[in-house]
């Protein structure tokens, strides 16, 4: 087995964790009630995209989410711990959220925020024909 392979393995064994799991569970019924929502692989881990735009995805530690936000700033300084980007992020639109100490209100928050920044005029017209206002 080569390196790649050893790799997608050990990403694939550690979406199978339970707490892996059990994050992965939560945010999908946090993202369910959104139009155009669609789960798809990005990075050979679970993906969330608003037609193309990836908006969230689990990265390959299983304990971490790639959220986009135009906040990070105001997250980070909130709570380092939870909320921070590696120099990879620092160009992008993108922010880093340990999945063990971002509270449920917090995360829901931050997905829905994320989806709005992407959908379209007409998907988010449709949420809040649903009933829902924005986050923000």
């Amino acid at each position: 087995m080569n390196n790649r392979h050893k790799w997608r393995q050990k990403v694939y064994l550690k979406l199978q964790e339970m707490d892996t799991v059990v994050y992965l569970e939560f945010i999908r019924k946090a993202v369910q009630h959104l139009p155009g929502v669609t789960e798809k692989p990005s990075y050979n881990t679970p993906g969330f995209f608003v037609g193309k735009k990836l908006f969230a995805r689990m990265k390959e530690d299983g304990e971490t989410l790639v959220v986009q936000t135009y906040e990070r700033e105001k997250w980070m300084e909130a709570n380092p711990l939870t909320f921070f980007v590696t120099d990879h992020y620092l160009n992008y639109d993108y922010m880093l959220i340990a999945l063990k100490g971002v509270s449920p209100d917090d995360l829901t928050k931050l997905l829905t925020i994320a989806w709005c920044n992407l959908a379209t005029n007409k998907l988010i017209k449709e949420y809040e024909d649903q009933g829902y206002t924005k986050p923000f």
